[in-house]
């Protein structure tokens, strides 16, 4: 049975084997920004259990740019090489390894989740996690009890430019074949987007257009350094959900404008200017994938649906309809890291243990034909 979600989709001369990503998901497990095994083990086993695109977490272009001291970075090529052996993994078991590059702006210096998710503190620096000053369109906190950033000069959105074009340098030396720009969740390139954190009165700052050049300078510098065969996404709080703040009028306007500078897919999300982007929502499944669609439609632009996607049927649907090319899975898939392999068995789209790794099926092919458990 031919389901589009398990069709291949070509991006520039990268092919991914079905419509299924892992989102990008922090894990804090990071030392002085280098990935370690946890982080092999971690996204190994998402290309093991069959997804198509294997995200890293948000990985800092610069030590500033981290939302906490456990974060992965790429700001040195040591730290790159740490990455080589995991893309190589993924490679290796069919899956197209991606990286998300990012910088937190007035996010960083944070605790890691586990710690309280506050500012750093005295008892984090007992831990060895010492706090650093921090920047941002505006010298605006987040919120009450948030660290207050400096605002950034010219001189420092320039330099900031140039760590996102030189991480992207790194990112296809040490084997990624896409990447993403971060510009999400309230962290530094969103919140030049957002009126609600900025309110700069030069160049970067005032109306939409003003707003968003941080981004499209950022963006025409990774392309430039990209390789022009991969793929280039960004992800967008396609909302702020705040008053006053960012819409989706303005998201289908941006995605209008990335096309022409050279990005291939709109990863669509949404929230975090004004705290956590997962703070006080309970949200309906699949939430943000109207956010998705409507880019697509408007704009004609490839995009990635991501948010509360959790059923095989659910998935299938988002593509066959249209309304993304891309699903992206964040908790549901670490619940069940063999979530695309026991989707492809629940819609027919595959022989029995045909997708999976053949140290597994071999195994499970037969179970089932000795217990009829899948």
């Amino acid at each position: 049975m031919t389901i589009a979600l398990f069709s291949p989709l070509s991006l520039r001369s990268v092919t991914l084997k079905n419509r299924i990503a892992v989102s990008p998901m922090c894990q804090y497990s990071a030392g002085d920004g280098f990935a370690t095994d946890w982080h092999l083990v971690h996204l190994g086993k998402f290309a093991q259990g069959g997804a198509g695109l294997v995200f890293t977490e948000a990985t800092a272009v610069s030590p500033d740019g981290r939302i906490t001291h456990g974060d992965l970075g790429i700001w040195s090529d040591d730290r790159a090489a740490a990455l080589a052996r995991i893309t190589a993994f993924l490679r290796a078991q069919g899956a197209v390894p991606a990286i998300q590059l990012g910088h937190a702006g007035r996010k960083a210096s944070m605790q890691r989740p586990w710690f309280g998710n506050a500012a750093l503190s005295e008892a984090d620096r007992a831990r060895g996690d010492v706090a650093w000053d921090i920047v941002a369109p505006s010298a605006l906190p987040v919120a009450d009890g948030w660290l207050t950033p400096r605002a950034m000069t010219p001189a420092d959105i320039a330099r900031t430019v140039e760590d996102f074009a030189a991480a992207a340098r790194r990112a296809a030396w040490c084997g990624f074949d896409v990447a993403e720009i971060h510009a999400a969740h309230g962290y530094l390139l969103a919140s030049f987007l957002s009126p609600v954190s900025n309110r700069r009165t030069d160049g970067y700052g005032g109306d939409r257009a003003g707003r968003a050049r941080a981004l499209f300078e950022t963006v025409e510098a990774v392309r430039a350094a990209w390789p022009a065969d991969k793929p280039l996404f960004v992800r967008i709080s396609a909302v702020d959900g705040a008053p006053d703040g960012w819409t989706l009028d303005d998201s289908v306007w941006l995605a209008g404008e990335l096309a022409r500078l050279g990005v291939d897919v709109i990863d669509c999300s949404s929230g975090g200017i004004s705290g956590p982007a997962t703070a006080g929502r309970t949200p309906p499944p699949g939430f943000q994938v109207p956010y998705a669609a409507r880019i697509r439609a408007e704009t004609g632009l490839l995009t990635q649906a991501v948010g509360l996607i959790t059923e095989p049927a659910q998935a299938a649907a988002i593509v066959a309809e249209g309304k993304a090319d891309i699903v992206a899975l964040g908790r549901e898939i670490l619940s069940d890291p063999n979530w695309p392999l026991h989707a492809a068995d629940a819609l027919g789209a595959e022989s029995a243990f045909e997708s999976w790794p053949q140290q597994y099926g071999w195994w499970l092919a037969r179970r089932r034909a000795t217990t009829g458990r899948h």
